[in-house]
């Protein structure tokens, strides 16, 4: 795996410069081509990079208590990790036992299952009864659930309305038991601003997706899908960041991890990197 390890400590440092202070994690996810054939060879990837916190991601292997060995070995804190939905609804002692293993503060899930026609009101109110459920049983373990935003949550609740269903799962889950993460892209990717999203919701959005959008890539969709071609290296998309970060410093964003499911995310992790550090 050396082969995909890069000296980059010189020029891609996770604390930023100027007038924004935060750390910039790595999502696991960005790296998961290679995290699925070497895991140990993904994390010294992640190590090269110069980051020291991650995000993980729902996969059969290493077992968390393994993975946590690994991350330990170098100097890697895994803050928060991704669950399928579905694993809260069948087993969620499995989930509390491996975000245990794991030191994990943040526990939660990124997707809502349904298709574009099921994702109504019912499905919303739906989604936040179980956030709150899950975020209240969480708590009992000093865990924190938060559900990680994926583009079709702003569709509006009605044609013509201002409302969207991000507000519904917003003004229907309990502040105390449901922190929420912003993924950038997926917020601009249906329309949204995300700095007007930031300052509705002070205190609510804890974590963040660095992620940005390629300039020709087409929003106002509502599917949550897109190329992964169309995320591209933070700085060279159209997203205003230096709008966005200061935004989530007064919100209270506390967490920031770079997302980068591009085929040459490696090439472009520590472009953003790089990019975020000369921030002023």
């Amino acid at each position: 795996m050396k082969r995909f390890i890069f000296s980059l400590l010189a020029c891609a440092t996770t604390s930023f410069a100027g007038d924004f202070s935060g750390d910039a994690g790595l999502q696991l996810y960005s790296l998961r081509d290679i995290f699925k054939k070497d895991a140990a060879g993904a994390l010294d990837q992640v190590k090269a990079f110069g980051v020291k916190s991650v995000e993980t991601y729902n996969t059969p292997s290493p077992a968390p208590t393994e993975l946590r060995k690994l991350l330990d070995e170098r100097g890697i804190k895994a803050v928060s990790g991704h669950f399928g939905y579905d694993m809260f609804q069948k087993d969620s002692a499995a989930v509390v036992a491996s975000a245990k293993a794991l030191g994990l503060e943040y526990v939660g899930v990124a997707w809502i299952p349904h298709t574009v026609a099921e994702f109504n009101m019912a499905a919303a109110e739906k989604a936040a009864a179980d956030f709150n459920t899950w975020g209240e049983a969480l708590a009992k373990h000093g865990l924190k659930f938060m559900y990680h935003c994926h583009g079709y949550e702003f569709k509006p609740v009605a044609e013509g309305s201002e409302k969207t269903f991000m507000d519904v799962l917003m003004e229907k889950t309990k502040p105390e038991f449901v922190a929420y993460e912003m993924d950038v892209f997926w917020v601009v990717h249906p329309g949204a601003d995300p700095v007007k999203y930031l300052a509705k919701y002070p205190g609510r959005w804890q974590l963040m997706h660095i992620k940005d959008m390629a300039k020709t890539a087409r929003v106002g969709v509502f599917t949550g899908h897109t190329d992964v071609k169309e995320g591209v290296a933070a700085g060279t998309g159209r997203m205003d960041w230096p709008a966005i970060l200061k935004a989530a410093a007064a919100s209270g964003v506390k967490h920031y991890f770079i997302e980068d499911e591009h085929p040459e995310a490696v090439t472009q992790i520590p472009q953003s990197l790089k990019y975020l550090n000369t921030l002023k």
